[in-house]
């Protein structure tokens, strides 16, 4: 079978109705995004391997897609938007003196293996609030992740929110090396209680520490979670990330949108450039997260410039089938068609004209008889 005529393993075509409702979709999130006031940048589809290296705590590297230019330079497609956004904040603004509102869209490439079953080249667009260190800025984006969703055409949906800073909390009353905290990351994350209890009991960590950690994964819910997790430490540093939610919640609730939020102290990003809140957004019939978010305090410095910031990233793919027949209640425009003959070509470019001035659709297609040359 010649492979011309298909696609590699991981990317897909998209075209007619499909196309016009992921499209629409955009539009509906970008307004969003504008009445935010966040402003467009377009980075670069590949970037210098630097920018997205092992130190910048993004996608393991052998999860690029890596390639050499003529000055065999290593290079790397994007795989995530945030760092290639922090590079060009920090060359063109001043996020350290004034905070900095951008948005984007555009394809990410994940060299993931063919047993996952993944697209490997997705579409995202995302917004990113650099400069920003306040719990107001925070509060934004979660709801900008709601409004977002419901511009969408979605209702039923929930925004898991985490803090990364409760669990650094409490590593740091542990003496577990890196592999041993990579471990039980993994294992919260997956939500395997017994897993954690045996590694625990492996690094002899005993006591309220091994009971904290065990009830993380479990540690899942509405407001009340909250006061659970402010009983299971007297970290100074873990409680203020609990105060930290806290605050959160009470300006989501000024927007209205408390109804959409959870808390999941379970959940740990693979992406060690987070600092403070996660948040992953659901919908039923969905198995993959359709926004991926975050806070990342020092991401920006890498970067050279210090600057707090936070953001997330729409995956369109896993929106628009979370969508499903929803996506394609807006029918797309009829095509009319304008025939012409070289002899009246005059009378049938001025009526397409015109035509195309009212705001249809309007294609010229030779007549069957007289297609002159």
């Amino acid at each position: 079978m010649q492979r011309i005529f298909h696609t590699p393993e991981g990317v897909r075509d998209l075209y007619g109705k499909e196309c016009f409702a992921r499209r629409k979709t955009e539009e509906k999130i970008h307004q969003v995004f504008w009445s935010h006031g966040f402003e467009d940048i377009q980075t670069p589809v590949f970037e210098f391997f630097e920018v997205f290296s092992n130190e910048v705590g993004t996608i393991p590297s052998r999860e690029l897609f890596k390639f050499f230019d003529r000055d065999n330079d290593t290079l790397t497609l994007r795989p995530d938007f945030t760092p290639s956004v922090s590079r060009a904040c920090a060359s063109y603004f001043t996020p350290e003196v004034s905070p900095v509102n951008l948005c984007y869209r555009g394809n990410a490439f994940i060299n993931s293996t063919h047993y996952q079953g993944k697209l490997k080249e997705t579409m995202q667009m995302g917004v990113e609030k650099m400069g920003d260190s306040s719990v107001m800025a925070d509060a934004e984006i979660l709801a900008m992740t709601v409004e977002c969703m419901k511009a969408a055409g979605l209702e039923d949906f929930q925004i898991s929110v985490g803090q990364v800073e409760f669990f650094k909390a409490l590593l740091e009353e542990t003496k577990l090396d890196e592999l041993q905290v990579e471990q039980l990351r993994s294992l919260i994350s997956q939500k395997n209680v017994y897993g954690v209890e045996d590694l625990l009991a492996q690094v002899g960590i005993k006591g309220r520490q091994a009971k904290a950690f065990s009830m993380l994964p479990q540690l899942f819910g509405p407001e009340h979670v909250l006061k659970t997790a402010r009983s299971l430490t007297d970290n100074p540093r873990a409680l203020s990330a609990v105060v930290r939610l806290e605050e959160i919640y009470a300006l989501l609730k000024i927007y209205g949108y408390e109804k959409y939020i959870m808390f999941d102290f379970g959940m740990l990003s693979k992406f060690r450039y987070y600092t403070g809140i996660i948040f992953q957004g659901y919908t039923y019939g969905a198995g993959n997260a359709l926004v991926k978010g975050g806070r990342y305090d020092d991401l920006l410095e890498h970067f050279g410039k210090k600057a707090p910031s936070i953001g997330f990233v729409i995956v369109l793919d896993s929106l628009m089938a979370a969508l499903g027949e929803r996506a394609f209640e807006e029918d797309e425009p009829e095509v009319c068609t304008v025939e012409y003959t070289m002899q009246d070509a005059e009378s049938a470019i001025r009526k397409a004209m015109e035509l195309r001035a009212q705001g249809r659709r309007i294609a010229m297609r030779p007549a069957e008889s007289g297609q002159g040359g």
